[in-house]
């Protein structure tokens, strides 16, 4: 009998983690050809989480946990799922029931017809601002125009991989993980499903504008060196157009007498250097900060309880 592992990153979620046991149950209730395995993560909640979790494990011998030491952040507690999970194949998806629990079954049928990894396009975001819409999808545009890796847009951590899949995606030990574009790096046969993303069941998103800002800084440092170049392509412009005005005020003092430009000028040409040097140092300072990071070789996690 094959065993399938459903893999649940949890942050803040009380009150959504039983209304998901409850979806999870009466799929995994109806799905008899197959041994199942609900693998909760709970990554440094601050409230009732791991509570409920171990009253879930109390009434579902199905329901294993792991408990962080502290928030690692989702990548990270994805990996600690990856790391224990026992299933032939591993769905993952978030707590909050955004990711609805009845799409697994046509998930499962496209990895038995010989699929690796079957993702979930959205085909609408549910409740979510404008203007996070257009900038996650202008995000995605840029990332895809700048890297050799085919990034998937509307595609998140929804999706359906097999043992292959979990086995090479635990050989990448990075500490500063994008695992969006991981999941596309690896490769295997992948198919497309479509859903209709629906609003949180309960509690509110831990992502704030600032927050997928990071993580967006954080996929394009991961998959692509086009700021570096941008830098250097922008410091070569400044000088070439500085050295054509230096010839220009040269020439023009030399055959009119024309003197100096004044201190405006001065200031403005000064600041405007000093921005391009601080905006090249500052992506180089993302770059080096990772390679920091990663030089540390320090546990991408540590688990403080778990029961599987």
């Amino acid at each position: 009998m094959k065993k399938i592992t459903i893999l649940v990153p949890c942050y803040n979620e009380e009150k959504s983690l039983p209304l998901l046991h409850v979806r999870l149950a009466t799929l995994m209730d109806s799905m008899t050809a197959y041994e199942w395995e609900l693998l909760l993560v709970n990554d440094g909640s601050r409230d009732g989480t791991m509570d409920v979790v171990r009253e879930l494990r109390a009434m579902d011998s199905r329901v294993g946990y792991i408990d962080l030491s502290r928030n690692f952040g989702k990548e990270r507690a994805m990996l600690a799922g990856m790391d224990h999970a026992t299933g032939d194949c591993m769905v993952i998806m978030d707590a909050d029931l955004q990711d609805p629990p009845e799409v697994i079954p046509e998930m499962i049928k496209h990895w038995e017809d010989g699929w690796e990894d079957v993702y979930a396009r959205r085909i609408s975001r549910g409740k979510e601002s404008w203007l996070r819409r257009k900038l996650s999808l202008c995000y995605y545009n840029v990332l895809q125009k700048t890297t050799k890796v085919d990034v998937l847009q509307n595609v998140g951590d929804f999706r359906l991989i097999d043992r292959k899949c979990i086995d090479a995606l635990k050989q990448m030990r990075e500490c500063e993980r994008y695992t969006k574009g991981l999941f596309s790096w690896m490769g295997f046969k992948k198919k497309e499903i479509t859903f209709d993303r629906h609003d949180r069941a309960a509690g509110e998103s831990s992502f704030d504008l600032f927050k997928l800002m990071l993580l967006g800084i954080d996929g394009i440092t991961s998959f692509t060196t086009a700021p570096l170049r941008f830098a250097t392509v922008l410091g070569f412009a400044v000088s070439v157009f500085a050295f054509i005005y230096m010839c220009y005020v040269l020439v023009k003092t030399l055959i009119w007498g024309d003197p100096v430009a004044g201190y405006p000028t001065l200031i403005i040409v000064i600041l405007f250097l000093g921005g391009v040097q601080l905006i090249s140092l500052g992506i180089i300072g993302e770059y080096l900060g990772r390679i920091f990071n990663e030089t540390k070789d320090r546990p991408v996690y540590i688990v403080r309880e778990k029961e599987m």
